[in-house]
């Protein structure tokens, strides 16, 4: 099957993060199957999602790992041309949620099956495909610590996020976090009877503020990010019932990019102290999302490779984060390198073109070619 034809199949299931995948995994595991080749299904602990992983060659050589995401953004609140769940291709263009973030690709390992089946590869290729991207890159961890039952220590991976088919060497790492405040309802009348916990809550904004103006005064800076230091947002407030009551709770949900170097965990530290110095409230947090920096390769392996592949020199790093830095943070080189363009990525509309497919496809012949000679 060509890669529109499977883009068409994968785009068709709105499978989204946080739910079950078992519609797309089957599918791409059907796709799989008609083709002879094996793959482990590797459920998370939320019981109702799982990892796939399948191997082209053999397993005991080190090789290269390819890897994406199953899932989608929704698409509430966006007003799309056509139907976002079913692809529709139009001068050549392939409109469709995922298309290029990043369906494009899974449709194109899947096309690329048969002819890596043909190549008689001495390395292997493996696909790997992970749930919950979308929400912080919570399901490809478990899948990463599986790597020693499934393969051999792999040489690299590539991680095929929307990069307009240029290499991508490193991101910021991210941590997000939602800080609770609790306080006491009382009638508006009597504010001496309640305690009001959006007050306090702006004492820490104006503490994330700061923090914010801190981190781009005194750094660390990485001159190869822009902006060239760690950034911390305050994204979303929530607080009060009715203006007639004193709001009891107030929540705050924030996050940190953090340089290469610098912990995401490190800065939130910083406001989870103050928050917990908020005086007369009840405080708490939870986690959202975290993963850590891709940090830029001291040894340029992967990126040569991927430099000779694609034809087009590295790009020092992007603002996105991925799924790469949890590769990296277990011992595997990783690279970003995708078809498409993030700047299509969850907006109405998204697509990806026929010629970005085809050069994907020719990037992984060629890594084919590389892997059997």
């Amino acid at each position: 099957m060509t890669p529109e034809a499977i883009l068409s199949d994968l785009v068709a299931i709105a499978d989204l993060p946080g739910a079950s995948n078992a519609r797309m995994a089957a599918c791409i595991r059907d796709h799989l199957a008609r083709l002879g080749v094996e793959c482990a299904v590797l459920p998370g602990p939320e019981g109702d999602r799982v990892n796939l992983f399948a191997t082209l060659g053999p397993r005991d050589v080190p090789g290269y790992v390819l890897s994406g995401h199953m899932d989608v953004v929704p698409t509430e609140g966006q007003i799309w041309s056509s139907d976002p769940f079913r692809l529709r291709a139009e001068g050549g263009r392939l409109y469709g949620r995922g298309a290029t973030d990043m369906k494009g690709y899974l449709a194109c390992l899947l096309a690329m099956v048969p002819e890596f089946q043909a190549m008689g590869l001495r390395r292997p290729i493996h696909l790997a495909f992970s749930y919950d991207e979308e929400i912080g890159c919570r399901g490809v961890g478990h899948m990463i610590a599986r790597l020693p039952d499934l393969c051999a220590p792999p040489l690299g991976c590539i991680v095929g996020e929307p990069s307009d088919m240029v290499p991508v060497l490193s991101h910021k790492g991210k941590q997000a976090v939602e800080l609770r405040i609790e306080g006491q309802a009382a009638h508006s009348s009597q504010p001496d009877l309640g305690v009001n916990a959006i007050y306090p809550a702006a004492e820490l904004l104006l503490f994330i503020r700061d923090l914010t103006a801190r981190l781009a005064a005194e750094g660390p800076f990485d001159a190869r990010f822009s902006p060239p230091c760690s950034t911390v947002v305050a994204g979303v407030v929530q607080g009060g019932a009715a203006v007639n009551i004193i709001p009891d709770r107030c929540a705050i949900q924030m996050e940190v990019r953090s340089v290469p170097g610098q912990a995401p965990q490190d800065i939130t530290a910083q406001v989870l102290a103050r928050l917990a110095q908020l005086e007369g409230v009840r405080v708490s947090h939870r986690e959202l999302s975290s993963y850590p920096a891709l940090p830029p390769p001291e040894d340029r392996a992967l990126a040569d490779l991927l430099e000779r592949l694609t034809g087009k020199p590295a790009l020092q790093s992007v603002s996105y984060g991925t799924e790469a830095g949890l590769f990296h943070a277990a011992g595997v080189p990783s690279i970003i390198c995708g078809p498409g363009s993030i700047s299509r990525a969850h907006r109405p509309d998204e697509y990806v073109t026929v010629a970005e497919l085809s050069e994907c496809c020719a990037m992984l012949r060629r890594l084919g070619q590389a892997a059997a000679g």
